[in-house]
């Protein structure tokens, strides 16, 4: 039987890592990629057309957060 402990393990630091980079983020706060230390860039949900979809991205693609997230008409 193949222990999945490790995997899990590994799993859950990255997905809480990523969660508190969103949760930053979306706070207002500046962060830096933790590969190349280059600042992120969030892009919203304003255009069907965006090259990119909804995110978190590093400007040299270390880090890429795609979020599901729709344009809310206020």
């Amino acid at each position: 039987m193949t222990d999945f402990s490790i995997f899990n393990k590994t799993t859950s630091q990255s997905f809480k890592q990523q969660k508190g980079f969103i949760k930053r983020v979306l706070n207002g706060k500046n962060l830096n990629c933790p590969e190349c230390g280059k600042d992120l860039e969030l892009i919203l949900p304003a255009k069907k057309d965006a090259v990119k979809n909804p995110g978190i991205y590093c400007k040299k693609g270390c880090t890429d957060i795609e979020l599901d997230m729709d344009a809310v008409q206020v």
